[in-house]
C-alpha cells in the first residue's frame, strides 16, 4: 500500500471537503483516516490516504491538490508518507 498525507489549512469556506474528496474519488484515492476542525473561522484538515490505485504519482497529485487549494484560498499539501515521517521525526 502506498500512503500519502494530505493537509488543508486556511480560512473556512463552503465546499473545501467536497472539492478535495471529489478529486480523491475521481482519482481512485481512498481515504484511510481523516480529522478536521474549525477554530475561530480557520479550517484545518489532515488525511491519510491510499494512492495505490491512482494512475498518478504523489508529486502529480500534490500539484493538482495545490491548484485546487489556490482556487479556494486555502493551502493544500500532499506528501508521500515516508517523506512526511522523516520530516517529523524527533
Amino acid at each position: 500500500m502506498t500512503r500519502a498525507i494530505i493537509t488543508v489549512v486556511g480560512k473556512d469556506t463552503v465546499g473545501i471537503i467536497a472539492k478535495v474528496c471529489t478529486y480523491l474519488a475521481d482519482n481512485k484515492i481512498n481515504i484511510l483516516d481523516i480529522s478536521q476542525t474549525i477554530v475561530q473561522g480557520y479550517f484545518n484538515m489532515m488525511m491519510i490516504v491510499d494512492v495505490t490505485k491512482s494512475g498518478k504519482d504523489v508529486a502529480d497529485t500534490a500539484a493538482d491538490l495545490s491548484g485546487i487549494g489556490e482556487s479556494m484560498g486555502v493551502n493544500i499539501k500532499c506528501q508521500h508518507e515516508d517523506i512526511f515521517n522523516k520530516m517529523h521525526r524527533i
